[in-house]
């Protein structure tokens, strides 16, 4: 090019969707081409390659992604490299719009291939998450649990609509785990508790070493607040405390709940005469005040104590101080709440045996709930079984029924799982569970009501989210949990599970996790008639009793919430009744929480490797830790003792 061709000022290039602008061929110089050697002639093919500059050739860049992908250029729509044509139409002007149109269509195409291959891709993944998982060993078929078929429910548990699965992904390999090993036997420890030779000890809080108190200082009132299992512990700390003050005990009184809705009292759950009688050598206890006593305005006389001037577990020094003194003034005192108001240390011993000797001797349920407990416990052995000290303790003279019925038959083994899963704790742990923006409405809603504090809280402070709770261990198993922690276990598919615990959130579609997985499973609705579990209905502390009692007996014992008051006494009543063959599976929901969150990728025998070795730390049984509770954790002098010769195993 000349510099007199450089001085003139060239047309505006037209449109193109390169990034590159290309310059139309007609109006171009020939030094301006790219493929030129020095003249105006068209470029030999030998001179051309991919990493040759395309600004000045459509056809060259057409040809340089081509040659590799010929198959690909022709689904493109590529006429195979007619030069000679695509020249002349070049000459004649018509190139760029030709190239600029082809451009397009294959950018059109290539566009229609990215969007083909993700919906593909979305298509085989949503089957993957929605398509049950059929497995066969032999002639059996095992289905395992739809991948999201766990639904939205409501306060009550009607299903609205689907929802994401919790741990999906392992729910799957549990179940193919579980018809893998149906075959198998069970590892040798799901039934057994560790033992340490040297650590044995046999229960001894019947011993006595002190003479009857006369109780002439006054007499103690009592309204517990709470379930079964938080007035069993205020009726043991009160007996505690009228020793502690020398006074008379009236038998306690149960305040009514909204949450639990059961106008149950103390002789409707226990009986009264053997409570009296049975701490007669320690307290005097009577059924009601003295007439002259019962028109006194307590209120007004200052003989009301509320857990608000209590501080939680107080020390004996702080009754002494400040109790005692009312006591003697009014000769009567009231304790409306008393939830774990007394102190385990420091306390004096015989006082710490006198509690101990309260909860698992004193307190014995009514013959009607006997009588069903009894019943239960040999429906879950399917068929009866020789009776121990525990069954003696929990069932009363109905034990004998288990004892005929297990000459005859070989009891089967069941474990059975207190599922802490109702709303009310769900709604307080303020974690998240799957359910979407459906459950936290729900679940708010219910806050507002049940627990307004806990709202007043939320909406004042920062609290903690779902996420952080979670991984700290602060939330409550679901069932998912919990039956993907008993499969890693290495729990028979054949095993017989019963389920303790009120109308599980989310009703029978949350409960279908455990349902696929164990179909041997059981609660008291489906193990009694609608006759039997008549007398009991609309008695949430009774039915709760009899949980506690089948809970108590069985070959294992399965917690899923630390924090539960039913699975800590059980827990503890199987400890000082166990004789060490009874174990309690504790799990550490911090531990499993950190393997829980590697769900979409851990593979199932890292997985049940780890859930093992944090089961096996938790399920050895040590001598309890200081100032934690003794009706959880008994093996202690106060109120067991180390084996040291013969002692007696059935109690007076």
């Amino acid at each position: 090019m000349t510099p007199g061709d450089s001085a003139q000022p060239l047309p505006p290039p037209p449109l193109s969707l390169d990034p590159l602008p290309a310059t139309p061929i007609g109006r171009q110089g020939p030094a301006a081409s790219p493929f030129s050697l020095g003249s105006s002639q068209s470029p030999s093919p030998l001179s051309l390659s991919r990493f040759s500059p395309s600004r000045g050739s459509p056809d060259s860049r057409d040809r340089w992604w081509r040659k590799p992908l010929p198959l690909l250029g022709s689904i493109l729509g590529s006429d195979g490299g007619d030069r000679r044509t695509r020249r002349k139409r070049a000459a004649v002007g018509g190139g760029v719009g030709g190239w600029q149109r082809r451009r397009t269509r294959e950018i059109v195409m290539w566009g229609g291939l990215v969007v083909f291959f993700f919906l593909m891709n979305w298509w085989m993944f949503s089957r993957l998450q929605d398509t049950p998982i059929r497995l066969r060993r032999g002639n059996a078929s095992v289905r395992s649990l739809p991948r999201s078929s766990i639904l939205k429910w409501d306060i009550n548990g009607n299903s609205r609509k689907n929802t994401g699965v919790m741990f999906s992904r392992l729910l799957g390999l549990a179940a193919h785990a579980l018809a893998e090993a149906d075959g198998s036997p069970e590892p040798q420890d799901v039934w057994k508790e560790p033992i340490d030779p040297s650590t044995l000890w046999k229960q001894c809080a019947y011993k006595r070493s002190w003479e009857p108190c006369d109780g002439h200082n006054g007499y103690i009132l009592v309204s517990a607040n709470g379930g079964i299992n938080q007035q069993r512990v205020a009726i043991c700390n009160a007996v505690a405390v009228a020793r502690l003050l020398n006074a008379t005990l009236v038998l306690p009184r149960f305040l009514y709940s909204s949450v639990w809705k059961d106008i149950s009292q103390f002789g409707d759950i226990y009986q009264e005469e053997h409570f009296i009688n049975y701490l007669k050598d320690d307290i005097p206890i009577v059924k009601e005040l003295p007439v002259e006593l019962q028109s006194l305005d307590l209120e007004a006389i200052g003989s009301i104590v509320t857990d608000a001037e209590i501080m939680k577990e107080s020390k004996p020094s702080i009754y002494l101080k400040n109790i005692l003194p009312i006591l003697l003034k009014n000769s009567v005192v009231h304790f409306i709440g008393f939830g774990n108001r007394l102190a385990f240390d420091p306390i004096p011993f015989e006082l710490q045996r006198l509690r101990c000797r309260c909860n698992f001797h004193a307190l014995q349920f009514v013959e009607k709930i006997q009588e069903t407990g009894a019943l239960l416990i040999q429906r879950m052995h399917h068929g009866g079984t020789l009776p121990r000290s525990l069954e003696h303790n929990l069932v009363g003279s109905f034990a004998e029924r288990l004892s005929i019925e297990g000459k005859n038959n070989t009891p089967s083994k069941y474990l059975a799982m207190h599922l802490r899963f109702e709303i009310d704790m769900a709604a307080y742990s303020m974690c998240y569970f799957g359910g979407g923006k459906d459950e936290e409405d729900e679940l708010e809603a219910y806050r507002a009501v049940h627990f307004p504090a806990l709202m007043l809280l939320k909406n004042t402070t920062k609290v903690p989210s779902a996420a952080f709770l979670r991984a700290e261990g602060q939330c409550p198993l679901t069932p998912e949990e919990a039956v993907l922690m008993l499969a890693a276990l290495g729990f028979k598919r054949k095993t017989f599970i019963y389920v303790a615990g009120a109308q599980i959130y989310g009703g029978k579609y949350r409960m279908a996790t455990i349902n696929n997985l164990y179909p041997r499973l059981a609660t008291k609705e489906t193990l009694l008639s609608p006759s039997e579990i008549e007398p009991f209905r609309n008695f949430s502390s009774q039915l709760a009793a009899l949980d506690f009692i089948v809970c108590a007996a069985a070959d294992a014992f399965a917690m899923t919430d630390s924090g539960s008051q039913l699975s800590a006494l059980v827990s503890g009543y199987r400890m000082y009744y166990g004789d060490s063959n009874l174990p309690t599976i504790r799990p550490n929901k911090r531990r499993l929480a950190s393997i829980f969150l590697k769900n979409s990728t851990i593979e199932w025998k890292e997985f049940e490797g780890r859930v093992r070795k944090t089961i096996k730390q938790t399920k050895q049984v040590h001598e309890r830790p200081i100032a934690r509770s003794v009706y959880r954790h008994p093996r202690c002098p106060e109120c067991m003792c180390r084996v040291e010769g013969d002692l007696p195993l059935v109690l007076p």
